[in-house]
Parts: C-alpha cells; sequence; structure tokens
C-alpha cells in the first residue's frame, strides 16, 4: 500500500524543549487516520512539520511522496493537500465567499468550477445565510465550517485537520462526518487530531497516540478487538490511572 504520510526520526525542538522526539509516522493513502493524544503532546507541531509551517529541527519526512523541506517539491505537495490548522488562520476582514473565492484562486481553479463549488460548500455546511458577513463576526464554530470549506474546495488528496469538530454543533458535526467518509471511500487520506474519542472510533480505520512528543501506539483501529474501547486503550496507553483523584472533596462532603 503506498504511503500518503512517512516520517522516519522526526523530532522538533524550541529551546531545550523536545516537542516531538523521533516520531516515525505510517500513513496509508486511502486511510482516515486518527492522531491522538494529550494537550501539549506535540499532535499540533507534527502537523505544522508536515505541511511545511515549521522545520524540524532533525529527522526525515514526505507527504504525497514529496519532502516539504525542498522548496519545488513543497510547492507541489502543498496543491495537493488540505489544511484545518490549530488556529484556522482565516482573513478577518473579508466574507465567506471572499475568503473561498481567493483559496480558489490560489489553486488557479476554473470560475465557474470555483462558482459551484462554493455554492456547493456555503449550503452544505450551512453559511450560505451569514457569507455577507465578516469573518471576524463568526463564532468559533462557524470559523471551522469555513476552514474546512476553504481546505475542501480544491479537492486535495490529503486533509489535515486539527480538531474540526470543537465548537461545532451536533448537526454540523454530521455533516462534517458524511462528507469526511466520502471524501476517504474514493480514495483521499483524512490526517485527523480531536480529543472527541466517540468521533474518531466511529469514523477512522488507523490511529496513533503521541505522548510527551513520542509516538506510543500506531495500530489499525480494527486491531483493537475486544481489547477494549479506544477510550480505555487512550488512557492506558497515555498513563491515565484510573485510582488518582478525580472528584472535588467540598463536592462529596454531604453525599453521606
Amino acid at each position: 500500500m503506498a504511503l500518503a504520510i512517512e516520517t522516519n526520526a522526526l523530532s522538533r525542538s524550541f529551546g531545550t524543549s523536545r516537542a516531538v522526539e523521533s516520531v516515525d509516522l505510517r500513513v496509508e493513502a486511502g486511510s482516515f487516520y486518527g492522531f491522538l493524544g494529550p494537550n501539549g503532546a506535540g499532535k499540533s507541531t507534527t502537523i505544522k512539520m508536515l505541511t511545511g509551517l515549521l522545520e524540524p529541527t532533525s529527522g526525515r519526512m514526505e507527504v504525497l511522496g514529496q519532502d516539504p523541506r525542498v522548496p519545488s517539491q513543497a510547492l507541489e505537495m502543498k496543491s495537493r493537500i488540505g489544511v484545518v490548522p490549530e488556529d484556522l488562520a482565516l482573513f478577518d476582514n473579508l466574507t465567506a465567499r471572499e475568503y473561498l473565492i481567493f483559496v480558489g484562486r490560489m489553486h488557479s481553479m476554473p470560475g465557474d468550477l470555483l462558482r459551484k463549488r462554493i455554492d456547493e460548500l456555503l449550503g452544505l455546511l450551512s453559511l450560505q445565510d451569514e457569507e455577507a458577513k465578516l469573518t471576524i463576526e463568526y463564532s468559533h464554530g462557524m470559523k471551522k465550517k469555513l476552514a474546512l470549506a476553504g481546505a475542501l474546495l480544491p479537492d486535495p488528496d490529503l486533509l489535515f485537520l486539527d480538531e474540526p469538530f470543537e465548537g461545532v454543533d451536533a448537526i454540523a458535526s454530521r455533516t462534517i462526518r458524511h462528507i469526511l467518509t466520502t471524501f476517504v471511500e474514493r480514495g483521499s487520506t483524512v490526517f485527523l487530531t480531536s480529543h472527541v474519542l466517540e468521533i474518531v472510533e466511529r469514523v477512522c480505520d488507523h490511529v496513533g497516540i503521541i505522548v510527551g512528543g513520542e509516538l506510543v501506539e500506531q495500530t489499525a483501529l480494527a486491531a483493537l478487538g475486544s481489547g477494549g474501547s479506544l477510550e480505555e486503550r487512550f488512557l492506558e496507553v497515555v498513563g491515565a490511572d484510573a485510582g488518582a483523584q478525580n472528584h472535588l472533596s467540598w463536592l462529596e462532603e454531604d453525599a453521606s
């Protein structure tokens, strides 16, 4: 099976702090890959390196067969990926339609195709009634949907999604899940970070778990089998102590 993402000993330091440590990722083309970990584990830093936004300290990486550190290869790679980053990176003083037109023109999309896809995306993500507003006026969930629309617009081969369901309502969440599963079913690849393990368990076929910057688990979701839920496995791998205090003493003072 061809790999959409492959890394060897990929690492990134910030001063004396090691954010990502010798990560070896293997993400098959056409897979729905969930990249999991506690807050501060290195998920967003890894995505920034894979998308060419952050230079690795050491190690090797290939995305769609290209090295993001080589300028000519980076341009080819970026033309074939879509990204919903951690900080969204929208333009506050553009409307939704203006933002999507900008994205489409950056990808040299023909005008008729661009207009058709923008209309469809705005309608499907329930943004058509808000498209005249500047994005600075949008709620966090609306900004997430617009960022996803921009990532999907050029029909990329690979989507990087950093917490795409955060702040999104249940109706939009169902729509987004359907879009992404259809996206993968036709042969494209999704690399997703999310703290909502129920969604990951529902849509992903492979998972990787990063803890303290180190990739400690990488497996097909089906391989968990009868070993329990993804949540149970995640808590086991990250070292969550089931016996640790998980209550507030004053809330239980009168419980008896």
